[in-house]
């Protein structure tokens, strides 16, 4: 960076070389000791914090540093139809009061659809084959999801399956080309971006699917109050329904917050299976290090759900070296560069002076404290036991866990405005992987290696067009039948 660069020039950098440009300003921030730094996006400057502050921050509430709002100006809300997450956070409510709260069970019932998608989207060959992991993935994590969101047998609609994959692209595209330009051109812009219109048509499709599903949960609903016994999957749509007001169980709304559930339940998720595939291709020697932990854990309580005590809340926490893998191959490759993002609602000033004006967007840069030999020793060794050695060598077996926010690790945010259902998705990875690694070997294909990471603007994502060699392991063979 350089005070002469132009800044139209500063944010065309920003798209694809922000990794650089925040790097470069967090030296100066521990060079200057804690001094704040500014990034400039098309869209936005955003101020980027030491972390030193996080601990005070996170005690303000939404209604002052707000990280939904951060995210709904990310995705230029009043062109994209996502301004209702401000307007209520029923979507946020159904996560903490329902799928974190009951988690243990929601795991189990996401498990059933993983046994259903798994012949479906999973080949099975006895030779080396080359697979887009990342798009096999999408669908078993689209398939888990839908199954606790809308139930059977929407979970196996796959017009449904599809509008949850391309959603989150199309608005993520669309968002995206917006903050390119000023938003006094919104106007004149957003009608002429195509994912803008192909979102459009998701949420119709949305309402066309969700509709039926509401008017079935209402039926069923007056006929339990006229004392009939009626079964129904226990699902989060469902729950949304009995606890929304009015305006939330609109057709509208409610098709339209199911769409942006997705945004966060199933790339996400996938990518983190897929990373952590790629990661152990990169470092083989990892595979019968993981492989003997499942089997271990399969030999004490049985093949996960397959018998009584055998459920996730049961199996998932005995797999310690692999969450331990999935921290330092997130540590390695965050889904996003600047988290936690919040926009200051009110002007907020801290314990120390530091003034923070109203309308400022902040964020600290995560990627970099990760990898702060401050904060990681020998931080360019890939070390997958860095967690497990940490818990076990200080006793705290309930810390150092995938999912678990500090002000060192933010890929998941920080305090009461982390990631909702992020405790959820490590278990939707966790039991993937595990089947994964017990069916199959996996390798790069010829010639290949570890593929470098996409950035647009601070998120970052696995080269799309990356591909992996898989068969069936000769030693699972007998296994592969698994129910």
């Amino acid at each position: 960076m350089s005070w002469f660069e132009p800044t139209f020039i500063l944010q065309t950098r920003y798209i694809t070389g922000a990794r650089k440009i925040i790097t470069s300003g967090y030296e100066k921030l521990e060079q200057y000791r804690d001094s704040p730094f500014v990034v400039r996006r098309y869209d936005v400057d955003i101020s980027v914090l030491p972390n030193k502050y996080l601990n005070e921050l996170r005690l303000y509430p939404n209604t002052k540093l707000s990280g939904v709002k951060a995210q709904v100006k990310n995705l230029v809300d009043k062109w994209t139809y996502t301004t209702l997450m401000i307007e209520s956070n029923l979507h946020i409510r159904v996560l903490q009061n329902k799928l974190t709260a009951e988690l243990a069970k929601y795991l189990d019932i996401a498990k059933t659809e993983l046994n259903h998608g798994w012949p479906l989207d999973i080949p099975q060959p006895d030779d080396w084959i080359e697979v887009d992991m990342q798009q096999m993935m999408r669908m078993l994590v689209g398939r888990m999801s839908a199954k606790i969101f809308l139930g059977h047998p929407a979970c196996r609609n796959m017009e449904w399956l599809k509008l949850s994959i391309d959603f989150s692209i199309d608005m993520f595209t669309a968002a995206f080309m917006l903050r390119m330009f000023p938003p006094w051109l919104h106007p004149i812009v957003a009608w002429l971006v195509p994912a803008r219109y192909r979102v459009r048509r998701n949420l119709k499709t949305a309402e066309r699917i969700i509709g039926p599903l509401m008017d079935k949960h209402r039926d069923a609903l007056k006929r339990k109050a006229a004392g009939e016994s009626i079964e129904e999957d226990d699902t989060l749509l469902n729950w949304m329904m009995d606890n929304g007001n009015e305006k939330e169980n609109r057709l509208f709304e409610m098709a339209t917050r199911q769409s942006i559930l997705t945004l966060a339940s199933i790339h996400t998720t996938s990518m983190g299976v897929a990373n952590m595939l790629f990661d152990l291709c990169a470092h083989p020697e990892w595979f019968p290090v993981l492989r003997e932990e499942i089997q271990q854990v399969e030999k004490e309580l049985g093949k996960l759900g397959e018998r009584e005590g055998a459920g996730a809340k049961q199996w998932l926490p005995k797999l310690e070296k692999m969450d331990s893998f999935f921290v330092e191959s997130q540590r390695f490759n965050p889904p996003i560069l600047l988290a936690p993002q919040r926009l200051a609602v009110v002007p907020i000033t801290l314990k120390d002076g530091t003034h923070i004006p109203a309308g400022t967007r902040i964020a600290c840069a995560n990627w970099n404290i990760l990898n702060d030999p401050s904060t990681t020793p020998s931080p360019d060794t890939f070390d997958p036991m860095r967690s497990y050695r940490k818990r076990h060598e200080s006793g705290e077996f309930n810390k150092h866990l995938a999912g678990q926010t500090d002000k060192d690790n933010l890929s998941f945010g920080h305090g009461k405005q982390a990631c909702p259902g992020r405790y959820f998705a490590v278990g939707e990875i966790k039991m993937i992987l595990a089947r994964l690694l017990v069916e199959f070997e996996f390798k790069y294909p010829k010639g290949k290696g570890r593929p470098s990471n996409f950035y647009a603007d601070e998120n970052v994502f696995p080269d799309p067009w990356a591909r992996l060699l898989m068969r069936k392991r000769r030693e699972a063979c007998q296994a592969c039948g698994r129910s």
